[in-house]
């Protein structure tokens, strides 16, 4: 990260992004912040306030400024991306999209999944999709992403960038998504948690991690998509072993089922990613199984 001296961050309110924030700046970094201004961003960092979904917006709070990296934390959509680069082309030397394992929704492997599998300069850009209504960008996720890096990767070397694919993400006591609480419940309660009939293991990466990789990214110089992954798969038995460990000294009850809703990180296909390229680039993962029982910990507090 030594190359890195001034780092964008655009987004980065909570959980991953507010650590990254913090990483940044304890490395010894200028760290600027780009948001609404719905939450300030840490002591010692610079807050600039936009609407990074307004082109005007954005390019009157940036004024003159220029980067060495970009971190875009809330970049969903091709349109969001297009935005992106055309204001932030000649701004930075690098830009770094934090994009998800969702661009691989379409693949269905038991073998871990490398980034060839998705290529996004053979993904089909649709601009005139209702990418502003929320709910539709909510149901096309993955969809939203995987287009996003086909927009950026089409002006190839013209504007530099990587799409950090990230794994399901664990950890820290701000995890608002309340996953690992739904098990704890159930648990302790003696519900029975559904599951596919057929239910695939997935690769997990703890909420500090995922952190510190972005902020290695953002210093590297290697283009396109990466994946970000701890080593090691984590099933859905795994998980609940690890939470009834860490709430009672019960045990999950499961109950299979073919169709129909299934609990969080419960899977009818692989989410296994590979973490090859970012291993050779030179990025040391940790192993999920060791950091697990933390991560359950810090989710969920006291026992009981």
């Amino acid at each position: 990260m030594e190359k890195v001296r001034n780092v964008l961050v655009i987004g980065g309110n909570r959980y991953v992004g507010k650590r990254l924030i913090a990483q940044l700046r304890d490395a010894g970094h200028r760290v600027t912040v780009l948001n609404r201004g719905s939450a300030p961003p840490p002591a010692g960092v610079e807050h600039l306030v936009a609407d990074r979904d307004n082109e005007r917006s954005l390019t009157e709070a940036l004024g003159s400024r220029v980067f060495d990296a970009v971190v875009d934390q809330v970049c969903y959509t091709p349109r969001q991306a297009a935005l992106a680069r055309r204001v932030l082309t000649g701004r930075t030397g690098r830009y770094v999209m934090t994009s998800t394992v969702e661009v691989y929704e379409y693949e269905d492997s038991p073998a871990l999944v490398r980034e060839e599998a998705v290529v996004p300069s053979t993904v089909s850009v649709d601009l005139e999709l209702p990418w502003d209504d929320p709910a539709f960008r909510e149901a096309h996720y993955g969809e939203g992403k995987r287009q996003a890096e086909a927009v950026l990767a089409a002006d190839g070397p013209a504007f530099p960038y990587t799409a950090v694919r990230v794994a399901h993400v664990l950890g820290g006591d701000d995890d608002f998504t309340g996953r690992l609480a739904h098990y704890a419940e159930r648990i302790r309660t003696g519900e029975p948690i559904a599951v596919p009939v057929v239910n695939r293991p997935a690769t997990y990466i703890h909420v500090e991690e995922i952190a510190g990789f972005l902020a290695w990214a953002a210093g590297e110089e290697f283009t396109g998509p990466v994946n970000a992954a701890s080593h090691g798969t984590l099933s859905t038995e795994e998980l609940c072993a690890a939470v009834a460990a860490h709430v009672t000294d019960g045990r999950a009850v499961f109950r299979p089922v073919e169709v129909g809703e299934v609990s969080p990180f419960s899977f009818r296909r692989s989410y296994g990613m590979d973490n090859t390229r970012a291993t050779r680039l030179g990025h040391t993962f940790g192993d999920a199984r060791q950091w697990l029982p933390r991560a359950v910990a810090e989710t969920l507090g006291k026992a009981g």
